[in-house]
């Protein structure tokens, strides 16, 4: 057993200090930044149509101006928030979780859990079609990339073993994420 830790320590590691370096911003700035362009990405959604899941495609450049630095990082360049940091993380709020790129409703808070992982975990997701997933074999681990199904947004992984009745533990970033309340 002590061998397999040894072995395995220098991964754990390595993944750590990438999500370290990834986000490299603090989640107070985040809810200010978030603030200036929430007017711009509701435009943006409002026009790709929000309720349909046409898909979102936009330039890099675009993202930029509708995302924040730390929200583009994760979101189009698959990062990683750092574990326990994200707003959502520990939020026991009644309502829909939506992609904070394209607005599309992505998780239930009746199906969030915790995982004791540091990230929110969700049981499943409102519709199989607003995810998609992909290989994802970075970090020398094989992984299964949750993606958002209307713009592809980066939003985490899923893995098996998660609760009743799927099995499954969505981990996703808070950043990738917007709560909205519902009654």
């Amino acid at each position: 057993m002590i061998a397999r830790f040894v072995k395995a320590f220098p991964v754990v590691v390595l993944f750590f200090s990438f999500s370290l370096l990834v986000t490299g911003e603090e989640t107070g700035t985040l809810q200010k930044q978030s603030e200036n362009v929430s007017e711009r990405r509701s435009q943006l959604t409002k026009q790709k149509g929000a309720n349909m899941l046409e898909k979102v495609i936009e330039s890099d450049k675009e993202w930029r101006k509708v995302l924040t630095p730390e929200q583009y990082t994760i979101t189009r360049k698959k990062g990683t928030e750092r574990t326990f940091s994200g707003e959502y993380h520990d939020f026991k709020g009644k309502g829909i979780y939506r992609c904070v790129c394209c607005d599309l409703d992505l998780f239930s808070s009746g199906t969030k859990f915790d995982s004791g992982t540091g990230w929110p975990s969700f049981w499943a997701p409102i519709s199989e079609d607003h995810v998609r997933t992909a290989a994802d074999n970075s970090l020398f681990m094989k992984r299964t990339e949750v993606l958002c199904g209307r713009c592809d947004a980066h939003l985490g992984h899923v893995f098996h073993d998660g609760p009743p009745p799927t099995g499954l533990r969505y981990c996703i970033n808070s950043v990738a994420l917007r709560f909205v309340e519902t009654n």
